[in-house]
């Protein structure tokens, strides 16, 4: 055993997660690789080339940088467990009006669960990801807040891991920025890192058609919820859809109306199987509710309001907000109006650079200042 201890690494294959696992190393750690198997490209009927961090590619990539460096190297498979939890939400959340985040679900539910189990088995003391991402531990908190970099933060996506999990959990990356994680792999001679494209795509939608996927996934998708009327916020009929699930709040194109001026979804009825269009004024709001929230910096808020900065989705760039703390729900006030929010996305509150939590957007609404 090294004299700082055994970590399990969790490897895809792609330029950060391989230097994390590099950083790691030199460190002085005893790193064990291991890369998640969670989907195979063929069952979800596709027509795009298996990329990503699946793929046998990525695998094979992953795996050789743990061969050059001497540590060992495992394939996960957790294809049975994410399919169960993760896809079946997805599909759920669309049938029911909402708009999924199934990374961030499967950050928080599978991946370190799952690690941390075979780090068990592994004698490994820490697991470390390769996100852009600070961790400490502050008043008997583990505390996650913004990377250095800006522009590649990740911390938005880890708003839900438990203290339990996070206990266990290094982020090497969250001191580096993107271009200086890229000088590190020049410089140690990782090419073919450094020619490889990110990707950006659910992992089982890798064509990003989701519309496709759904109507793969549910056969009779489209006779449940076909026939629907696009109304206006006055209740204007102004056009037929072609199901609500194929719809998210926010969305101006593919929507096939023309009204001489542009209109978006701000409102899935799924009971009335009804889409209500509007304005881009229309769509702002400037409440919201939160509920299934995982607080990370305090415990709860007890009976104070607080002063937060909120995200509403992953490249939102935060607006001013108090949030109050109900049970298991948050209510957010808005200093202004916040365009397309989402029920179904994650919502997360920053104090500062420090997550003070998150949680699943339920509803949004306008309150009369």
């Amino acid at each position: 055993m090294s004299k700082h201890g055994r970590v399990l690494v969790a490897m895809s294959g792609g330029i950060d997660s391989s230097l994390a696992a590099v950083m790691l190393h030199e460190q002085g750690y005893e790193v064990i690789g291991m890369t998640m198997k969670t989907w195979d490209y063929a069952s979800s009927g596709a027509s795009k080339k298996e990329t990503g961090c699946c793929s046998l590619d990525s695998i094979n990539d992953a795996r050789n940088i743990a061969v050059n460096l001497g540590f060992p190297h495992y394939i996960l498979d957790i294809r049975e467990e994410f399919g169960d939890y993760v896809i079946d939400h997805f599909t759920s959340e669309y049938l029911n009006g909402r708009t999924p985040n199934p990374c961030v679900l499967c950050n928080t539910h599978i991946k370190w669960d799952a690690l941390l189990r075979r780090a068990d088995k592994l004698d490994c003391e820490f697991m470390a990801t390769g996100h852009y991402a600070n961790i400490r531990h502050e008043n008997d908190r583990y505390i996650i807040s913004k990377g250095k970099d800006e522009f590649k933060d990740q911390s938005y996506a880890l708003w839900g891991i438990s203290q339990k999990n996070l206990s266990r959990t290094q982020y090497p990356l969250g001191a580096y920025t993107k271009p200086e994680i890229r000088e590190m792999a020049s410089e140690r001679g990782f090419i073919e890192l450094l020619n490889k494209p990110e990707s950006y795509e659910i992992c089982f939608v890798p064509d990003n058609d989701y519309r496709g996927f759904l109507k793969r996934r549910v056969s009779s998708l489209e006779e449940q919820v076909k026939g629907g009327e696009f109304v206006m916020d006055d209740g204007t009929v102004v056009g037929e859809h072609e199901g609500f699930p194929f719809y998210t709040v926010g969305q101006r194109k593919g929507l096939g109306i023309a009204l001489g001026y542009p209109v978006y979804v701000i409102e899935i009825q799924k009971d009335k199987n009804r889409i209500i269009l509007g304005t881009f004024d229309e769509l702002s709001r400037n409440g919201m509710y939160v509920h299934k929230l995982n607080m990370i910096k305090y415990v709860d808020l007890g009976d104070q309001r607080y002063d937060a900065v909120t995200k509403v989705r992953y490249n939102d760039s935060g607006t001013a907000s108090v949030i109050e703390q109900v049970g298991d729900t948050m209510k957010v006030y808005f200093g202004k109006g916040v365009h397309a929010i989402a029920p179904g996305q994650a919502a997360v509150f920053y104090q500062g650079d420090d997550v003070i939590g998150g949680g699943w957007i339920a509803s949004s609404f306008n309150q009369n200042n």
